[in-house]
């Protein structure tokens, strides 16, 4: 456990969190939404500090992640816990904690996950050859001071730091990560608040300020959308995305338009995998917004997930899956000498 950064007192038996969106009270004995930040006699701890759910060494293709560092790996870690309740969560083995979020009674009888503390995780990370960290597998914001901690000392040890993130952190949360955050992939489920509060438990505004906040920071930025059949697929909600990054983030700012499996979400398995022609919709919708780099995730072989210069069309980095199998490592197209967007040093 450690002390919370981000919270005040309210009265003799309540916190507010300050964490991210929620903004939650948390009553004495009690947790915040995200199930790992406990109220214990009127200060806040973090239950999961230095305690790692999942360790991996990933292919940064897979956070995704395809203008930073391509053809690297990351060093990747996340913990128990989530402050969303995502429906189609392929993580929730984890991030909902085997459906024990919120049932503090049934705390002493969790397996936290294994003692990792940020000078071991930077430690390893270094030994592996990696190149950067990823606070992944859940969301990196509910375990903050964690995170936080890991991301002082790697950035210290010359590693970058980079986030794949449901982006609803606080403006105090943002604040305390900036100086230290080199890239991050949010993504972005629906442009309907309704579908956010029914879906995820959460809302989409704190998510498009966020996205804004961070490409004015000049953190690199990646958008991810799962495309799900009947929920998150129409044509005219994908369209005010793209709209959304052209105008407010920079046509420069990746999309990647995932497709979604039923087999392995949390409480869709009723719902069809997603189609190739409707991600080809989508790709198609990024593309005529006037989006410079778009990306069509788990739809391997359809030649969309390579990298192409947006100006001449030339291939730039061919993939195959998450691995990259051709690269000069230059960050300008040979053919034509247009400017690839991204971290590419």
């Amino acid at each position: 456990m450690k002390l919370c950064l981000n919270y005040k007192k309210i009265d003799e038996q309540t916190l507010k969190c300050r964490t991210c969106s929620h903004f939650c009270l948390i009553k004495d004995g009690r947790v915040g939404v995200c199930g790992v930040r406990q109220n214990l006699g009127g200060k806040l701890y973090l239950l999961v500090y230095g305690r790692a759910a999942a360790v991996n060494l990933d292919p940064i293709e897979k956070k995704p992640l395809f203008h930073f560092l391509p053809g690297s790996s990351a060093f990747s870690f996340g913990t128990l816990g989530c402050n969303f309740f995502c429906a189609n969560c392929q993580n929730h083995d984890i991030a909902q904690m085997s459906g024990l979020k919120g049932q503090v009674e049934k705390y002493h009888k969790i397996n936290w996950g294994n003692d990792f503390s940020p000078a071991e995780l930077v430690s390893r990370a270094l030994a592996s050859g990696c190149r950067s960290l990823a606070y992944t597998y859940n969301e990196p914001t509910i375990f903050l001071e964690y995170a936080l901690d890991t991301m002082k000392l790697a950035k210290a040890k010359g590693l970058k730091n980079i986030w794949v993130s449901n982006g609803f952190m606080s403006e105090p949360a943002l604040d305390a990560i900036l100086p230290f955050l080199d890239g991050i992939n949010i993504d972005i489920k629906s442009f309907s608040g309704e579908f956010y509060k029914s879906n995820c438990g959460a809302a989409l505004e704190p998510v498009l300020k966020n996205c804004r906040r961070l490409v004015k920071a000049g953190v690199w930025l990646e958008i991810t959308t799962l495309v799900m059949p009947t929920l998150a697929d129409d044509e005219i909600m994908l369209k005010q995305i793209a709209e959304f990054i052209k105008k407010d983030l920079g046509d420069f700012v990746p999309w990647h338009v995932s497709a979604f499996s039923a087999a392995i979400s949390w409480k869709l398995k009723q719902l069809p995998d997603t189609s190739p022609r409707a991600i080809e919709k989508a790709y198609a919708i990024g593309k005529q917004a006037g989006l410079k780099y778009v990306y069509a995730g788990n739809v391997w072989s359809s030649g969309r997930e390579d990298t192409v210069c947006p100006n001449c069309g030339q291939l730039v980095i061919k993939r195959s899956g998450y691995e990259v199998a051709s690269f000069d490592q230059a960050d300008r197209c040979k053919n034509c000498g247009e400017k690839i967007a991204g971290v590419f040093k």
